[in-house]
């Protein structure tokens, strides 16, 4: 019975020591996307091209309320022929004003993804530049991001896996 504690405490021992030589590491993604100066510049980016338009489309929405108010007040008053145009005039500029909407909403989304996009891979570039700079074994996030060549057993797993059948 002593033997085999005293084996078990042996390999446990070596184990250790092996697992002592790794460098491991968290990155937190969330964080570094809030807190990354690229963010802050591509939020002013989107800010400064999208502005016109959303000024555009407020304007729109101003002019619709204004007509639709103008309506309101003078229906009554109005003949037939100038309060159907006007109700004409006020639904074509609200499907003007929504098809508009949708517009901006898709290509500003696009961009934002596009300036997500570049900021993404500066980050893992960043990680990648990192761990191999502090020699980190394995630096984790959400998925491995960058493990070294010492901890890496895909060829030994895609051999096992060839030897597998179905």
């Amino acid at each position: 019975m002593k033997k085999r504690i005293s084996l078990f405490l042996a390999l446990l021992l070596v184990a250790n020591v092996s697992y002592a030589e790794l460098k491991i590491g968290f990155v937190n993604i969330a964080k570094v996307l809030e807190k990354a100066p690229q963010a802050e510049k591509a939020k002013k980016r989107l800010e400064k091209e999208f502005s016109p338009r959303d000024k555009q489309l407020i304007s729109q929405g101003k002019e619709i309320k204004k007509l639709e108010e103008k309506f309101a007040r003078d229906a009554s008053v109005m003949g037939e022929s100038e309060r159907r145009k006007l109700e004409r005039d006020i639904i074509a500029k609200k499907r003007e004003a929504k098809r508009s909407q949708q517009e901006f909403s898709e290509d500003f989304n696009m961009r934002r993804n596009e300036e997500l996009g570049k900021l993404q891979r500066r980050i893992v570039e960043a990680v990648r530049a990192l761990a191999k700079d502090e020699k980190f074994d394995l630096l984790l996030t959400d998925g491995a991001i960058y493990a070294s060549e010492k901890i890496d057993v895909t060829a030994q797993v895609q051999a096992k896996l060839a030897t597998l059948s179905d």
